[in-house]
C-alpha cells in the first residue's frame, strides 16, 4: 500500500459530504478488527465511519490527489489504521490480501463540482478539464475540440442519454474551439429549442455528464472493478456500491446479480431518506446496492 504523504495537493477546499452513510455502514456490517477497502475514498467520510469501530483498518483508494490529501488530513488521528493508494481502482492490486468489506461511492464528489478550476461544473467559468486524475493527458477540451461530429454525438447520446445529441454535437463542431465550461454550456443551450432550454435541468447537464464519463473512462473502470472486487473479498464479506445515474446503476445491478460468487442483498436499491436529501440535495439521485460473497464458491 502507498501511504502517499507527498502529493503536492492543497486540501482546504476539498469538502465532500458522504451519502447514504448510515445505510452503507450498516449494509456492509462493519465489525471490530475488520479490514475494509474504500475504493473511492473522497474526503474520507465513509472511511471515518468505518474507523470509528474499534480496531478496524481501511485502505482508501482515489485517483484524485486532492481527495487523497484531504482524507489523509481528516483521518490522521487513526495512524496506520488508515492507508491510501493513489490511482484508479481498476488498476489496484492487493495481492493475496482479502477484505472484510468493500465500498465504492461512484461519480463526482461535491468538492470536485465546487472547485471551479476542475472544470466539472458549468456554474463557474473554468477550463474544460474534468480529469479526476490530473496525471492523465486526456481532457474534456481535447474531446470537444478534436473529436469528429459523429463519435461526439454518439458519446453524448450513450453516456449522457441525451436525445438531442446530434444537434448538440453539430453546434459544438460548428462553434469550436471552446476553452471554458461556460462557453460550451451556452453553445449547447442555444443548440436546442427554447422550450427545452428552460426545462427542469440545464440543457448542458447531460452533455457534461457524458464528457466526464469519457474523460475518466468511468464505465470501463467500474466494469473492471465489479469483475475483480469479488476476488478481493473474504468469504462472507460484503460489497456496497453507491451510484448516481442509470448507466452506473444498471451495470452494478446486473453484474452483482450475474456474479456466481455473490449473493445480492438488495432486490431494489436503497435510496436516501428525506432527512438526508433535505441536508444534502445532491444525495437525491444516489442508489446503494449490496451483495455478499458466498461462504463456499
Amino acid at each position: 500500500m502507498d501511504a502517499m504523504n507527498d502529493l503536492g495537493a492543497e486540501t482546504p477546499d476539498f469538502v465532500h459530504i458522504p451519502v447514504l452513510s448510515r445505510e452503507l455502514i450498516e449494509g456492509i456490517g462493519v465489525q471490530a478488527g475488520g479490514h475494509y477497502l474504500d475504493a473511492t475514498v473522497g474526503g474520507g467520510g465513509h472511511s471515518q465511519l468505518i474507523l470509528a469501530v474499534p480496531e478496524t483498518r481501511v485502505t482508501g483508494i482515489d485517483q484524485d490527489a486532492q481527495a487523497i490529501a484531504a482524507a489523509q488530513e481528516r483521518l490522521a488521528e487513526y495512524g496506520d489504521r488508515f492507508q491510501t493508494w493513489h490511482g484508479n481502482f481498476a488498476q489496484f492490486d492487493p495481492g493475496t490480501l482479502q477484505f472484510d468489506g468493500i465500498i465504492a461511492d461512484l461519480g463526482v464528489s461535491s468538492a470536485q463540482f465546487d472547485i471551479p478550476e476542475r472544470g466539472f461544473s458549468f456554474r463557474h467559468e473554468a477550463p474544460l478539464d474534468m480529469r479526476m486524475d490530473q496525471r492523465q493527458s486526456l481532457t474534456a477540451a481535447e474531446v470537444i475540440n478534436t473529436w469528429d461530429e459523429k463519435p461526439l454525438a454518439n458519446a453524448i447520446y450513450l453516456y449522457g442519454e441525451e436525445r438531442r445529441s446530434r444537434q448538440i454535437a453539430r453546434r459544438i463542431v460548428e462553434r469550436r474551439p471552446f476553452e471554458t465550461t461556460t462557453a460550451l454550456a451556452e453553445a449547447i443551450a442555444y443548440s436546442v429549442p427554447k422550450a427545452y432550454r428552460y426545462g427542469r435541468i440545464h440543457p448542458a447537464t447531460r452533455t457534461f455528464q457524458a464528457l466526464r464519463i469519457v474523460v475518466n473512462r468511468e464505465l470501463e473502470s467500474l466494469e473492471t472493478l465489479l469483475a475483480i472486487a469479488p476476488h478481493w473479498l473474504k468469504p462472507g464479506g460484503r460489497i456496497g456500491i453507491i451510484s448516481f445515474h442509470s448507466l452506473e446503476d444498471r451495470l452494478v445491478k446486473h453484474t452483482l446479480r450475474n456474479t456466481e460468487s455473490l449473493k445480492v442483498l438488495t432486490k431494489k436499491p436503497i435510496i436516501p431518506q428525506e432527512d438526508e436529501v433535505d441536508v444534502n440535495v445532491r444525495s437525491r439521485s444516489a442508489k446503494l446496492r449490496l451483495a455478499q460473497k458466498q461462504l463456499t464458491t
